[in-house]
């Protein structure tokens, strides 16, 4: 693409249901959470420009809701988007597994389930990465460790 309004325009005929707009350094794609697999595919699949490398994957909590963010490139071209898919569950956060598309996000997803305890339907091996089960999700921002004493501040 020759520039970003040319990617703006493409992206929001592959994917009319989202909501596309400039960030700060990438385009910034918030999709529905119903349509988080159908997108991941469409943006690696499409023939002008094949999102194929998940770059990163990680999750941002906002208290009320959890933001899931997938750094996405097309190796082709190098055109790069930052995908964000809302959790709003926080008592049971999931969101569908992208590691069929993407092989990397394997690994991704366990370490997002691992530090903040969302879960990613039809993963092939979803446990605990870094800590023990039972341990509580340390990048939550209500987290809370009684017997280390750690206690994250807002």
């Amino acid at each position: 693409m020759k520039n970003s309004e040319e990617l703006k325009t493409f992206l929001a005929d592959l994917i009319p249901f989202a909501t596309i707009e400039e960030g700060k350094q990438h385009l910034e794609i918030v999709v529905p959470l119903d349509k988080w697999h159908e997108t991941a595919q469409k943006l690696r699949n499409n023939d002008r420009t094949p999102f194929d490398y998940l770059i990163s994957l990680t999750a941002v909590d906002y208290l009320t809701k959890f933001m899931v963010v997938y750094h996405l490139e097309a190796a082709s071209t190098h055109e790069l988007v930052v995908v964000k898919a809302e959790v709003e569950n926080r008592d049971k956060p999931q969101i569908d597994t992208v590691s069929d598309i993407w092989v990397t996000a394997e690994f991704h997803e366990r370490e997002v389930f691992d530090l903040f305890g969302i879960r990613f339907n039809n993963h092939p091996d979803l446990r605990r990465l870094f800590l023990d089960e039972g341990y509580g999700f340390p990048l939550r921002k209500d987290f809370k460790d009684e017997i280390n004493i750690i206690e994250l501040s807002n």
